[in-house]
Parts: structure tokens; sequence; C-alpha cells
């Protein structure tokens, strides 16, 4: 169990809230207070560590609301990305480690099953909420288990057909199933104030609920055909007043909408619902992203996601000002550039225009620019479909994100060939998001399919030149990869260059050691040939470019002419080295005793830190680039270490 929180004076009833079963204890109108000091709560310590910000201050009352009403563990709740989690990380017993949010070895920044019990299911990608809360209702159900599953999911999550197809195979959870729809744009229906509540506090009540029922009784009496007019008569009735005939029609039982941020009508209606014989159910909750704190009230993002910040000013710390452009800008500027010369050039993001450059291309060409949401597979197969029509599509997606599609990836680009562009971001490591949000499989997952060609950008620069062959290549999909954050600072190219397909660059020239580099690891492999070099070990240094196909030529030459080759990558196994390591063995040029060694991410999943810590903790940093020669170079030639000979 974890210790009571030292008690704040700021904060008197929250303090005595350490798990849900204390928040039960407080009568219905202390929620109020405890709301508003849980809300202080989270904005002091997102203030500390930075993180996601708007969708937590929308939620606090909701998640209040439910952990009250609810019997939580025993009643699974899911959070759909998770987001909005750190309003139940304080009331589930973290309050005490909400100021480590997102560092190492501290909380995560999502929902996490190994964290504790009220995490029941992991998230941090869109639209699985309504999938996993039915599978632990349905687990439940056939074990003769008490329990429900109760999903929140956001507007803009409703957006991915996932949820969808969740729903339409919902009804045999009946009551058990709960979907929370978290209305914060207010894209689906607004709340109208008294009337709103009242409509679902009365359809929600047991009164309303037992009529409907006998209602139902009398008419499975009548003919079929009778039968359905009066359901649909009613359904639609209460669609017409509510606004949840879609929902109707997809098996939910509709109540809303409600103002999700005043209790008095939260609490009725999730008590309601609770007890319902009839489900399931479906409750639209509208809230306020930011709600509570005017700064995120009247930011154009709602402090979606921020860094560390002063609470009293609102005003972030965004770091050091002036340094080198983020990627994702260069590639959105490079590719906004490119289009005025080319009509056929467009860009296709999945809810992230900012987060990849796409918004650039945006203001510049509104009319070829294409957000589709939180829907990866559609947005792989338009792109399909714009590029068979002659088009050349650029679909800007994170690489994690890009999983999502991977069918379509497959079926609908690679099997036809069609000339789609992939701009990959996030590659590799990505600091306080974790291993949800990594990329760590894009080159593992792509190179292993025929037809494709992927890069890796190993600075801005490269990233320029890689974007314009991209646009200049039309014999089939190629892909192109880069990391988050800032470039290296070198100078950005005023003419990009048509990179030639399959072929890499030679960085330095020696004869001892060759490093094999793919993307971002450039500039750690130059590091450790500089520290090789200073041992007497003369080093060659080679940036590859491309994992697919690859430049057999130039990796031939380094791998008869040094004693020791070392390919790097930020990907895990089965990408570049496992390429490399094919050819060399199918061509037999490691029969001869050559001393060949691949490093790429660990084979596991590794929790948040600041990036270059978790480069170290991979082993692939210079020093470790250093230390993998040296081993490589303490093998006598029956292949058995020094170390393992004298044990």
């Amino acid at each position: 169990m974890t210790d009571a929180p030292t008690p704040n004076p700021e904060t008197p009833l929250l303090d005595t809230v350490n798990f849900p079963h204390d928040l039960r204890k407080l009568k219905p109108e202390q929620l109020r207070q405890v709301a508003d000091e849980l809300r202080a709560e989270v904005i002091s310590a997102v203030g500390t560590t930075g993180g996601h910000l708007g969708s937590g201050l929308g939620v606090v009352e909701l998640t209040t609301a439910i952990h009250y009403v609810f019997n939580t563990p025993e009643d699974k709740l899911v959070f759909d990305v998770g987001h909005q989690c750190y309003p139940h990380k304080i009331l589930t017993g973290r309050r005490d480690r909400i100021r480590t949010l997102r560092k190492g070895g501290g909380l995560s920044g999502f929902t996490k099953r190994s964290e504790s019990e009220y995490d029941p299911f992991g998230a941090a990608h869109s639209s699985t909420s309504i999938s996993a809360a039915l599978g632990f209702a349905i687990a439940n159900k056939l074990n003769g288990k008490p329990g429900k599953g109760i999903a929140v999911i956001g507007d803009g999550a409703m957006s991915a057909g996932m949820a969808y197809e969740a729903m339409n195979n919902a009804e045999q959870a009946g009551n058990r199933l709960i979907v929370i729809l978290n209305d914060n744009d207010m894209s689906i229906a607004p709340p109208v104030g008294g009337l709103s509540a009242y409509l679902a506090r009365a359809v929600s009540s047991s009164e309303y609920l037992g009529l409907r029922s006998l209602a139902s009784k009398v008419a499975g009496k009548l003919s079929r055909r009778v039968h359905n007019v009066a359901e649909k008569a009613e359904e639609y009735a209460r669609g017409m007043a509510t606004g949840g005939t879609l929902f109707e029609e997809l098996g939910f039982y509709y109540v809303g909408p409600i103002d999700g941020h005043n209790l008095d009508h939260l609490i009725p209606v999730l008590e309601n619902v609770r007890d319902a014989e009839d489900g399931p159910i479906l409750i639209h909750v509208v809230t306020e992203k930011g709600k509570g704190y005017s700064f995120a009230e009247e930011s154009a993002d709602k402090y979606h996601g921020v860094a560390k910040f002063d609470v009293v000013t609102g005003k972030q710390d965004k770091g050091p000002g002036g340094g080198p452009p983020a990627y994702q800008n260069v590639f959105g500027d490079t590719l906004a550039k490119l289009a005025e010369s080319d009509p056929r050039i467009c860009a296709i993001t999945a809810a992230m225009p900012s987060g990849t450059g796409v918004d650039r291309f945006a203001k510049a060409h509104p009319e070829r620019s294409f957000d589709v949401g939180i829907a990866e597979q559609h947005g792989v197969t338009f792109a399909a479909g714009l590029a068979a029509q002659g088009m050349r599509p650029f679909a800007a997606i994170y690489s994690t994100f890009l999983q999502r599609a991977y069918d379509q990836v497959v079926h609908d680009v690679a099997i036809q060939n069609l000339p789609v562009r992939f701009a990959i971001d996030r590659a590799g490591l990505v600091g306080a998001d974790g291993s949800t949000h990594a990329g760590s499989f894009d080159v593992t997952y792509l190179a292993t399919l025929p037809n494709f060609v992927v890069m890796a950008a190993a600075d801005e620069a490269e990233l320029v030149h890689m974007t314009y062959t991209a646009a200049e290549y039309d014999d089939g999909p190629i892909a192109f990869r880069y990391p988050r954050g800032s470039g290296t600072g070198v100078p950005l190219p005023d003419v990009p260059q048509k990179l030639e397909i399959g072929k890499g660059r030679m960085v330095r020239e020696g004869k001892k050691v060759a490093i094999l580099s793919l993307g971002a690891r450039l500039a750690e492999a130059e590091k450790a040939a500089d520290e090789l070099d200073a041992k007497g070990l003369s080093t060659s240094v080679a940036d590859l470019r491309f994992a697919k196909p690859l430049d057999e030529e130039l990796i031939r030459k380094l791998l008869t002419s040094h004693d020791v080759c070392v390919t790097i990558e930020e990907g895990a196994i089965g990408g570049l080295g496992a390429h490399v390591l094919t050819m060399a063995s199918d061509d037999g040029l490691i029969d001869g005793g050559l001393k060949l060694r691949t490093m790429r991410l660990p084979d596991q999943f590794q929790d948040q830190d600041s990036p270059d810590k978790q480069y170290k903790e991979a082993g692939l940093d210079s020093e470790a680039i250093v230390e993998t020669v040296l081993k490589a170079l303490r093998h006598n030639s029956s292949g058995v270490s020094e170390a393992g000979a004298r044990a």
C-alpha cells in the first residue's frame, strides 16, 4: 500500500483520499471540493513534469464521479489513449509519485498494467478502449463474476473504425458494458442545460427502463411488424431528443448529452446506469478540454501536451531558443516548397498535423492537405488510391502509428507497387513517451517487403535530400525515417539533391575498423571513430542511407578491406544488421574470419527516460560502439574470447 501523502493546506479533502474506497466514504456534496482540489493538484504536478494537461483537466469531475459510483478496481475502468489519466492516477494510490510522471523510473504518462491494479489495460494508441472493456465484461459474464467494463473514449478516438467494430459486437455484454463518450470538442452535440440533464436522468432511471421493459413485453405479444414499428418509434423519439440515434442503431442504449463538469448531473446518471438491467449503455458526456485553468482554456490546443510551466503565468519552459529546426518542420517546409512546382504532391496525416509538419504544408497548400483523423488504415489506402490516379502522396505518420496500418501497407501499397511516399516521424527512441511511442520496428517491418525502398536520414540536411528523392521516385513505394526533436545543426541545402537509390556515402576513410551507420546514430559513430583513431585503430564511417536496397558494392568493399565491421541503427532486430548479415552470408564474406557485429535496439520495450539515457541503456552510444569493436578484436582466431579462455 502507498503511504498517505503529506497533508497540504490547499488540498485538505483530497489528502484524505488515497484510493477510491476513501472517496466513497465522502458525501456527494463534498465531491465538488475534491474535484477542485484534484484539478489544482494536476496543474501543479504537470507544471513540474510537463506532459498531457488539457485532456486530464477536462475529465476531473468525470473521473471523480466514476470512482465514486463504480466499484473499481473490480469494475474495470479503461481510458482510451490514456492522455487523460493523471487525475485517475492521483485517486488510485499514486499521488505521492505523480511528480515523477514521464521520468526515468517514474510513472508512465499513460495507463500501464504493471503500475497499478486500477490500470486494467495499458493504452497510448487510440480507439482500443471499447474492445478491451468488452473483453473484461464478457470474461466476467462467462465466469459468473461481478464487475463491469467501463470505457472512457474521446470524440476524436471515435473517428477510428475500431471503435465502431467494437460497438457493433457489444450486444452480448448486456448491462456489463458501459461506454462513456467524452465529447470535448462539442463535435457531436452540445449539452442543453437543465433539459438535457433532466432527459438523461429520466431515460436512465429504473422507472423509465422498467416501463420500457414492460412495453417491450406487451409489444412482443403483438405481431412482429407492430412490435418492430413500436420499437423503432421509441428509439427515434429518444434519438430526436438526445441525438443518440447512431448509437442506438449500433445496439447501445444511449443516455445524454450531459454536462461532464456538473457532478449533480453526473452522479445520478452514473448510478442509474450502474444499476440498470438493460445494456450495453453509452453515456454521452460533454466536457471542456483544459477546464479550470485559464491558460489552457484560451490556448488553441488547450495545452494538450506541455513542457514544464509556471502555474501562475502559464509560461512554458521551452528551453533555449534559436537552435536547429525540428525534423518535422524541415520535412513540412521542404515538402511545401517542392509542391510549389509539382501539383501532384499532396500530404496526408492521421490527426497529427503539427507533430508531422503537415500543418506547414497545409498552410501553403490547403487543398492538397488531408487530415484523416485517427484513421491510419484509411489514410494509407487513401494514399494508395491517390497514387494509382497519378498523384504523388506523402503519408506522414509516426513510426509507431504506421504499425496500425500494416495490412494496408502490404496489400494496398506494396503488392500493387504503388508509389506512396511514407514520411516516418519519431524513428527510434522518443524519451518521455516511452515504449508505446518508440519508433523501433519500421525498418524491420518495411524492409522485409518486396518493392519497398527504405531510407533513414542521418541529419536534417539528409532529410531534405530524402524528401526530394521520394517526391521524384515513381517506381513504387518509398519510405524515409527521421527522429523526434531538433536536428544536429548542419546547414540546410538551398537546392535538394536527388539521391541515387540504394547508394550510401563514405563519411571518413580508415583501414582497420568500419562502422556502417543507418540514420541518426551517425554522430555517435563519428564520435566513436575519433576515440578508436586515438587508440591507433584507423576507422572508416559510412552513412548507408538505405536499408533497402542495400548498397552492396559499398558494403562488400568495407567488409573485405577491414578487420572489424559494425552496423548500427536505431531499430529492432531484423533491420539493417540482419540484411547486411544475410548479404554477407549469401556472398560468403564471413567465411574467412571477418569480425562482423550488429548493433541495434535490445529485444525489450524500454520505459520512458531522456533519449540520451535510453540510447545509453540500449547500448547505442559512442562508448558502446567502441566497446563492441574492442571486444571483437579481443577474440582469438578460434572465436573464443580471451576472457572466456581464461575462465
